[in-house]
């Protein structure tokens, strides 16, 4: 089993925790960083990586998230996702490289259409000034 396997059942794991912050800070290396598709620069750091993959959990982990395709290979994961957030059909894709012990370094998240970009710009918005209030 690849590196990147262990790291997505994991990621699966916490997932279908319902957004257990403990199951997501074992798997985040102190130096990751993430790339978000609707802030330009790279958030790094564990803190800032937890706080954005907490958010979405949130924002797009309702009951119509699903993940319907995986590519793994070596230390990379590409998980094409799908859900509805206020009837807007959302695409997307996490990016995920996991470091030599398993954990998240890097992971960038793609999303599509133009409508399902900017639905998730405003909650996101919400949810990362309620997190930081």
């Amino acid at each position: 089993m690849s590196i990147a396997h262990a790291g997505v059942a994991a990621w699966h794991a916490y997932m279908n925790s319902g957004g257990d912050a403990a199951l997501l800070s074992a798997q985040v290396a102190d130096d990751a960083v993430f790339h978000s598709p609707v802030v330009h620069s790279p958030q790094e750091g564990k803190a800032k990586v937890m706080l954005y993959l907490l958010s979405a959990a949130k924002v797009l982990g309702n009951e119509s998230f699903t993940y319907v395709r995986e590519i793994v290979d070596g230390q990379d994961a590409l998980l094409e996702f799908t859900s509805v957030i206020d009837g807007i059909h959302i695409n997307g894709i996490d990016l995920i490289r996991f470091d030599h012990d398993g954990k998240i370094i890097d992971f960038k998240v793609m999303v599509r259409p133009v409508k399902a970009v900017n639905k998730l710009w405003e909650m996101m918005a919400a949810q990362l000034q309620a997190a930081a209030g």
